[in-house]
């Protein structure tokens, strides 16, 4: 079976973290300014972590566990193997 390959064009535009948070650019800075207030454009020009509802789209695109905005660690942490997992004698 082959193996699973990343979308080449998310992971352009992307940067994950360590514990696995994906951070993206904001969108709305390319042209129309004029119609924003300065402080919303100085706001939409900080980078912003990809929403929980999006996470699983994310992850099935990369190939790879992503945690969302306000998931905790324990997310991403697979479960053990039943050889892994202490014994209940």
């Amino acid at each position: 079976m082959h193996k699973n390959k990343p979308h080449k064009g998310l992971l352009k535009r992307v940067k994950i973290s360590k514990t696995g948070k994906v951070r993206h650019k904001s969108c709305g800075t390319g042209h129309l300014k004029s119609g924003k207030t300065p402080k919303r454009l100085r706001q939409l020009r900080k980078d912003t972590m990809i929403a929980d509802n999006e996470i699983r789209r994310a992850s099935r695109m990369l190939s790879r566990r992503l945690r969302g905005r306000t998931q905790p660690r324990s997310a991403i942490t697979r479960s053990p193997s039943p050889a892994e997992r202490p014994s209940a004698d």
